[in-house]
């Protein structure tokens, strides 16, 4: 009962902290505007270099990338009373902290895309799998500067990357807590792309600029 218990906690300590959603916060407090109101509708770090440049973008990096590891240090450290019970809070946590990103408590359940909270996550939880995918979202973005694309390569290719490196890693089989976790991420981000997937189809999905910013979608 107890280990049901404190796995509940962590869930809600994911939810509430993954529902802190920088891009929003930022965007009220330093510009008196909404970021789901301005450009491309998503509160997440993209959105922000667009509308609102690179120290936008930084500052929702960071707030972005912190509560993921956050969450899922103390999902860890609340099941760690439990032999080799540490992994499942982690997991737990580090899930619903993208939940929390996506459907956010404080902002009226409209919240990011959680890519980046979700790799956040997956970094600690399975830093090589994460990393691969990473690289995958990288040389995407670089080639076509999609993000959006990217983050749906990255996305897709993670349980096979965890899968894969199961192994390697020392951690669980390759269908334990930590390759649902990457399944559950993943079709999130997906699903939460499903706009995104139209305009690359249509061919109207906006590109990366880093040199100014862009106010439109």
């Amino acid at each position: 009962m107890k280990y049901y218990l404190l796995l509940t906690a962590a869930a809600l300590i994911g939810y509430l902290l993954g529902s802190i959603n920088t891009a929003v916060i930022l965007s009220k407090l330093l510009y008196k505007k909404d970021i789901r109101l301005q450009g491309s509708g998503n509160a997440g770090m993209t959105n922000m270099q667009r509308v609102y440049g690179k120290k936008a973008a930084l500052f929702t990096f960071l707030g972005d990338f912190c509560k993921g590891i956050i969450a899922v240090v103390i999902g860890r450290l609340l099941l760690g009373i439990f032999a080799s019970k540490g992994l499942h809070g982690a997991c737990i946590a580090g899930a619903f902290a993208v939940v929390g990103h996506t459907w956010p408590l404080y902002f009226g359940f409209r919240g990011g895309k959680g890519v980046l909270t979700a790799f956040s996550v997956m970094l600690v939880i399975a830093p090589l799998p994460a990393l691969v995918a990473f690289a995958v979202f990288l040389i995407t973005v670089v080639i076509t500067r999609y993000v959006s694309l990217g983050s749906l390569l990255a996305a897709a290719s993670l349980p096979a990357c965890v899968y894969f490196l199961g192994d390697i890693l020392r951690s669980q089989s390759g269908l334990g807590p930590v390759f649902y976790l990457s399944v559950f991420v993943a079709v999130l981000i997906i699903v939460r792309h499903h706009a995104n997937i139209v305009r690359l189809l249509r061919g109207k999905e906006s590109k990366l600029n880093l040199r100014t910013k862009n106010r439109k979608d």
